[in-house]
């Protein structure tokens, strides 16, 4: 396993930064308790540019700042939004960039590397946090009685939205990649059956 380096914090720290700039960015729906914001974006980026790893740091220190007291999640701050109706949500963000991050470690640069990295963020940046996210919330809310009303208040309004982050964290990262490749922050790229099978698709062609 490689050590942490200088480099990696320095940017996880850099990712925490932008999470906590992009969270100011919300839309309060009258409907929901939950508001559009980019905060999963933020996530998605992190884990896709950085790694599993650091990623997942970025995202844990702003949660960390958060418990301190600091208004870094769309303006708010304090132990009381770790535990409000989209703790659910917000505690499954360490989880979405790492597990975002592992997949894009083990990824190799080609023609397919945008459809790779829209299909991981779409799967584990969106859909992954909506299980806790959608059952705390309903459990925080009592008027959310029914799963679909826990469905229409916590996740399907979103997933339009969702879609669009994905797209736009893959554009992103795919670009990134082709002049700071991930590895220059992770270390040497891992080793995969994925990875085996894209260079030999891309030999082939």
């Amino acid at each position: 396993m490689n050590k942490w380096s200088l480099r990696g914090l320095i940017f996880s720290a850099l990712f925490a930064g932008v999470m906590i700039a992009l969270s100011s960015m919300k839309v309060d729906l009258p409907f929901s308790t939950v508001p559009i914001t980019l905060q999963t974006l933020a996530v998605m980026l992190a884990g896709s540019i950085l790694g599993a790893r650091y990623g997942a740091l970025a995202v844990l220190i702003v949660l960390g700042l958060t418990a301190a007291g600091f208004p870094v999640l769309a303006g708010r701050g304090g132990i009381s939004v770790l535990v409000g109706p989209t703790a659910g949500f917000i505690w499954s963000w360490p989880f979405a960039a790492a597990l975002i991050g592992w997949f894009a470690q083990r990824m190799t640069q080609n023609r397919y590397t945008f459809t790779k990295l829209l299909g991981v963020n779409v799967v584990f940046g969106s859909l992954l946090v909506y299980p806790a996210g959608v059952a705390w919330l309903a459990h925080s809310v009592p008027s959310l009685d029914t799963l679909y009303k826990a469905l229409a208040a916590g996740m399907l309004p979103f997933l339009p939205g969702d879609f669009l982050k994905a797209a736009l964290c893959a554009s992103v990262a795919a670009g990134v990649w082709k002049v700071y490749p991930i590895e220059r922050i992770v270390g040497s790229r891992k080793a995969s059956a994925w990875s085996s099978s894209d260079s030999s698709a891309v030999k082939g062609q």
